[in-house]
């Protein structure tokens, strides 16, 4: 019987806000938490959590975003290639960096490097400052990288191919 093991997650909380409602018998508070959750081997997940309670729109959040997981095409410790993503007013470009080099970004970026498990990376967040939309533009570069075996495979032609026709140059 094969026993299942459980996956061990990272978490982070990028931003708390505090979010006023006002009604007629006055202001009613309560609290919207950005969470970026990972398990270091490349899937990362992001979500909104709201609640009455700090701890408990974290906990919300925290249960989306391990739901909610994307996978990120690395290689090694590192991007394959430089890739520029937007959400909103943010834009972000993120370049791969030699191994050492270490994670060189911002808070938002940071977060989801950290749980992402990119060690290596060099990221510049340009135009909005907003953590919620730095965080999805990042996710929306991430997302669109893709390995060398599947462009090849796009382009309708095998890796071996490509690295011959390379080669001969």
């Amino acid at each position: 019987m094969a026993e299942k093991t459980e996956k061990s997650f990272v978490d982070a909380v990028v931003d708390v806000r505090r979010v006023t409602k006002v009604t007629k018998g006055g202001k009613q508070f309560s609290f919207s938490a950005l969470v970026v959750s990972g398990d270091r081997e490349g899937n990362v997940g992001i979500a909104l959590g709201k609640g009455r309670e700090v701890s408990a729109a974290i906990a919300k959040a925290t249960l989306r975003a391990r739901k909610h997981l994307i996978p990120v095409q690395l290689r090694g410790t590192t991007i394959p290639y430089d890739v520029r993503g937007q959400h909103g007013a943010a834009e972000v470009i993120i370049r791969p960096a030699f191994k050492g080099t270490g994670v060189i970004a911002g808070g938002a970026m940071r977060a989801i490097f950290e749980s992402v498990g990119i060690k290596d990376v060099l990221a510049k967040s340009l135009r909005s400052s907003n953590p919620q939309n730095v965080v999805k533009a990042t996710l929306n570069a991430l997302s669109k990288l893709r390995s060398a075996a599947a462009i090849a495979k796009i382009r309708g032609k095998s890796l071996d191919q490509i690295v011959a026709k390379k080669i001969a140059q």
